[in-house]
């Protein structure tokens, strides 16, 4: 069993969650450039085993396409094409960012640590990937 990746795509940088071998525990990984982010998940993907990958389907809260949802395409369709073995799918991210925020909030970390967007992004993508595994689950 390979772990499951997930992928909170920005404009400028890209989080990155994972699970554990065992598909259990979801973790932060990393927060990459994005303009990196294909390269740095092929090298990844040759070290470690990977089952699929979770991209963060970026829309407004009534539904809407949000303006990144045409980037995040862009990519999930280079990615089929070049590396078909490992699929990779949408899920809905709406109010991760949110989420994020206040889960930073709630484990008492400072402003400043706050602000840190790499860190959201990486907290956003483990979001994501929870409520991935979560609704497979049920």
């Amino acid at each position: 069993m390979g772990r499951i990746l997930s992928i909170d795509y920005g404009r400028k940088r890209t989080g990155l969650a994972v699970t554990d071998p065992l598909q259990i525990i979801a973790g932060g990984l990393a927060t990459v450039s994005t303009s990196e982010l294909f390269d740095w998940l092929k090298a990844y993907i040759a070290r470690e085993p990977v089952e699929r990958i979770v991209i963060g389907e970026p829309r407004q809260p009534n539904g809407e396409p949000s303006e990144n949802l045409a980037r995040v395409q862009e990519f999930v369709n280079r990615w089929r094409r070049a590396v078909p073995d490992v699929p990779i799918e949408f899920y809905d991210e709406r109010f991760t960012s949110v989420l994020a925020h206040q889960a930073m909030l709630d484990g008492g970390l400072k402003k400043k640590a706050r602000q840190n967007k790499a860190l959201v992004d990486e907290v956003s993508a483990t979001i994501i990937l929870e409520d991935y595994m979560r609704s497979r689950k049920q």
